[in-house]
């Protein structure tokens, strides 16, 4: 009996470990800024600006076809409103990236549903993104009404 209870000692505090560290960080706040169709900044509750890049898509730059559209459809999602982020990493930029929820809506999701974003597939293996993509392209909403529509990361190869 006592051999079991030093290995419940020493598997318990293991256990506690791997349960805490696969619960996913999250972050709180208002959006308060929208800096173009996949970035807007949160003010949380004490006060710190976090700059969140929405992860697993990437939109039209400003001065791409759509790229005042994305932004546009960002800002009607979630500015001014409390935002829940579920973080996933840290971006070469220092930028916060993640899943952004917005009264349960989740606007990474909503925003490839409206044909706003691409599947950043380089970045992502949501595969939700990917049927909501195809959905998207088969009804041509958004900038699937384009006949070529250039991705942003060949847009911004181009540009350099």
């Amino acid at each position: 009996m006592s051999g079991w209870l030093s290995i419940n000692r020493l598997l318990l505090p293991l256990l506690l470990l791997f349960t805490l560290s696969t619960q996913a960080e999250t972050l709180e706040g208002k959006v308060v800024k929208i800096a173009d169709g996949d970035t807007l900044t949160i003010l949380t509750s004490t006060n710190q600006q976090v700059k969140v890049r929405l992860a697993g898509i990437d939109t039209p730059e400003r001065k791409q076809p759509f790229g005042n559209r994305a932004k546009q459809a960002l800002s009607s999602l979630a500015f001014q409103k409390q935002a829940l982020v579920e973080i996933e990493t840290k971006d070469r930029y220092g930028r916060t990236v993640g899943v952004v929820f917005v009264d349960g809506l989740n606007v990474n999701h909503e925003l490839v549903k409206q044909g706003i974003a691409w599947v950043y597939r380089k970045y992502t293996s949501d595969k939700r993104l990917y049927a909501l993509e195809s959905e998207a392209k088969q009804s041509k909403r958004g900038l699937w009404l384009q006949e070529n529509p250039i991705p942003p990361w060949e847009w911004r190869r181009g540009r350099r």
